[in-house]
């Protein structure tokens, strides 16, 4: 039997983490290290390998609560094996993480090592303005990370010289070292300028030393939504902001 199917065979390796292709993860379980995964993101396993909850602290709870629910759903990987991870067809990166640490948006994370430590951390804005903050994951430690983008990413050098400012939905993650403030792209004044709005919400101004990763894509809107409405519309606020109007949108990966 013939079939261009037999091309796309497993990939023999014993690393951790390899790439089957661009949109598949495949990590290797030793029977000693766990491996940490976004929930339902296992397609396929081979050998003798256990799916456990991931227990979360009562403070990280907490902590999550008072983020309005954003965070990582994660399950335990155990045992000695392969497994296969994936999620929509994203393209999938594996990084090192940064002596500094790396902040990352938890709609992002496909899967990490058990030994490295997470929290959730709050990008607010510089407006001081309630409820326009930006929640993300400082993660931290030794060991390896995989991170999920639409589309092929862009990865922007930062450096005292050249800084960067990113959409805030398009950001993926950062380096931890990096002086990162949130503003608004559109100004009060400029809601009533003849010509109308840009379009563009919340952008993070990134200074320092270290590097951005950026994807070629901004959550979406539901069909037929009409963002923007209004004065808090155009800043991003309330049930008529891109955050409110993308609550259980597929598009938003949350």
């Amino acid at each position: 039997m013939q079939s261009p199917l037999f091309a796309y065979v497993e990939n023999q390796t014993q690393e951790r983490y390899a790439l089957q292709n661009p949109y598949l993860l495949r990590a290797f379980l030793d029977g000693q290290s766990d491996i940490l995964a976004r929930k339902g993101a296992m397609v396929a396993y081979q050998g003798m390998i256990e799916f456990d909850g991931e227990f979360q602290s009562n403070q990280r709870r907490r902590t999550r609560a008072m983020a309005g629910g954003e965070g990582l759903d994660l399950m335990r990987c155990s045992g000695q094996g392969t497994v296969y991870f994936a999620n929509l067809a994203q393209h999938i990166h594996v990084v090192d993480v940064p002596q500094d640490g790396l902040t990352v948006d938890g709609a992002y994370v496909l899967a990490l090592d058990s030994t490295l430590h997470w929290e959730i951390i709050a990008v607010d804005s510089q407006y001081g303005i309630s409820g326009s903050g930006k929640y993300n994951l400082e993660i931290t430690g030794r060991g390896k990370v995989a991170l999920m983008t639409s589309g092929k990413p862009l990865l922007l050098q930062i450096t005292p010289e050249k800084f960067a400012s990113v959409d805030a939905d398009a950001i993926v993650a950062w380096s931890s070292g990096l002086r990162v403030q949130m503003q608004s792209q559109t100004s009060s004044s400029g809601v009533w300028r003849r010509r109308g709005n840009t379009g563009e919400g919340w952008e993070l101004n990134l200074t320092g030393q270290g590097y951005a990763l950026v994807q070629p894509s901004e959550q979406l809107p539901p069909q037929n939504a009409q963002i923007g409405g209004g004065v808090r519309g155009q800043f991003g606020m309330g049930a008529q902001g891109a955050h409110g109007q993308n609550q259980g949108n597929i598009f938003s990966n949350r």
